[in-house]
């Protein structure tokens, strides 16, 4: 079932994706070689926490053990935090962050550069991101799911990448995983339509190779099959009247989007 969330429960929903995303502004402070993922993770956790009500809505998640999940490399998504896990100078990671707050939730992603990384990595991380915005542009009133995956194909076209085809973005409300489900790919005009108040976690995931992937022995951690170089980032984005408004935006950031009539 979709639901469709009134402005004001959308609203609430921002008041989550903030938490997340003045997370993600301050995390690459800490993000340095040298660091574990368990370290990222505990800091991830605090920060979520230390907002009254706020807590981690991945944490024992379909029984995941870490309050986000980060991947290094080639890993696409769900990478279990460890504090054995080291990371090092050119490397590259994702942090996936959840947080429910007075029953709402939202749900972003990011990847970061550890020091300074190959200019494939660059590249690679750039058109994962612009795919990304040219997703969100896609998500209004009117269109359809597939819309927003001819977006993502279209921000990829010509870069060799592979689009992850076998994870998708996703509804999200009261629940992190909710209906419809949002590939990566489509066609125009197919997929189910895209009402005001519908809000959803465009999530576009990118490998230097292949598109086909594999979960690892941990039974969390997917990876392309060939081992390439991986990229992920995400926004929860409601459908509005006026347009996208991507609901996990920075406060600061979100603001001046306010003044400049952008969200």
């Amino acid at each position: 079932m979709v639901h469709l969330r009134t402005p004001e429960e959308i609203d609430l929903m921002a008041r989550a994706g903030a938490i997340i995303g003045d997370l993600l502004a301050v995390v690459p402070t800490r993000i340095r070689p040298g660091v574990t993922t368990g370290e990222l993770d505990t800091f991830c956790e605090e920060f979520i926490r230390s907002h009254d009500g706020a807590v981690p809505a991945f944490k024992g998640l379909y029984g995941f053990p870490g309050a986000v999940c980060i991947s290094v490399n080639e890993e696409v998504v769900h990478g279990i935090p460890s504090s054995e896990r080291t990371v090092g100078e050119g490397d590259i990671l994702s942090i996936d962050v959840g947080v429910r707050l007075d029953g709402w939730c939202a749900d972003s992603a990011w990847t970061f550069a550890v020091g300074e990384i190959s200019a494939e990595a660059q590249h690679l991380m750039k058109v994962t991101e612009e795919s990304l915005y040219a997703a969100v542009e896609a998500a209004v009133k009117g269109n359809h799911v597939g819309d927003i995956g001819v977006a993502v194909m279209g921000a990829v076209e010509g870069t060799g990448y592979g689009i992850i085809r076998d994870l998708v973005g996703h509804g999200i409300g009261r629940d992190v995983h909710e209906e419809p489900q949002v590939p990566n790919v489509g066609r125009a005009g197919q997929g189910p339509l895209l009402r005001e108040g519908m809000v959803l976690a465009i999530e576009p995931m990118l490998s230097a190779g292949t598109p086909a992937i594999k979960t690892l022995s941990d039974g969390w951690t997917v990876i392309p099959q060939d081992g390439s170089l991986s990229a992920h980032f995400e926004h929860t984005v409601a459908v509005t009247a006026e347009g996208p408004r991507v609901l996990t935006m920075a406060r600061a950031e979100a603001t001046e989007a306010r003044l400049s009539g952008t969200a």
